[in-house]
């Protein structure tokens, strides 16, 4: 059984996560055949925390309960309080995922936050645009690896701009291989566009 933990902190950018965590969790459009996971919010500690959209969050799990190991995800969203010292931790962690084989799936804030571990200087990688992990993290040497798009994926790492979370959710659900291919592009292009073709294109790659 594989487990898709998404790290939960105050200030968290809640929409930033939505897409990956409605259609993971939901399962909705999944093949029929898709693997079995589980999401789960993992924190440093079980106290609640409230989000940047004002939800309040009690998260299922703490750092000491993930399982950093191959068949495993750890998303981390962006929030204004990443260099706070109790989410280090959750940084290390991350570092554990990648040198195992897990995932981790990092957006905005928290592409900031990985940037200072050192974890982006040699693997292709995004932010909220060119220059701006250096203006907040003077010890990234990863320019040369910059991509300027919404979202890149490089093997078990996806990092995202504030703008990308809906294409990060898509190359996280094809990391795991859930949707048919076919079902996982019209659905993007659905949610991208907003066009009715590629809503009904989807369902009926459902039926196939």
């Amino acid at each position: 059984m594989a487990y898709v933990y998404v790290y939960v902190m105050d200030t968290m950018a809640d929409w930033e996560v939505s897409y990956a965590m409605a259609e993971l969790n939901s399962r909705r459009f999944f093949r029929k055949d898709a693997p079995e996971f589980i999401v789960r919010t993992v924190s440093y500690s079980r106290e609640a925390v409230r989000s940047m959209g004002g939800l309040t969050i009690v998260p299922d799990l703490t750092l000491d309960e993930v399982a950093a190991t191959q068949e495993n995800m750890l998303i981390l969203p962006g929030s204004n309080q990443w260099n706070a010292p109790e989410h280090t931790a959750v940084l290390e962690k991350a570092k554990d995922f990648l040198q195992n084989g897990g995932a981790v799936a990092a957006i905005c804030g928290a592409t900031v936050a990985l940037a200072g571990t050192g974890v982006l200087d040699e693997r292709p990688h995004t932010s909220n645009g060119k220059g701006f992990l250096e203006m907040f993290c003077p010890a990234y040497r990863g320019e040369k690896f910059y991509v300027d798009a919404p979202a890149v994926r490089d093997g078990n790492l996806i990092t995202a701009s504030a703008t990308g979370g809906l294409l990060m959710a898509k190359y996280i659900l094809e990391y795991f291989s859930v949707f048919r291919e076919n079902t996982l592009e019209n659905w993007y292009s659905y949610f991208t566009t907003g066009k009715a073709e590629y809503f009904f294109a989807m369902m009926q790659s459902l039926q196939a």
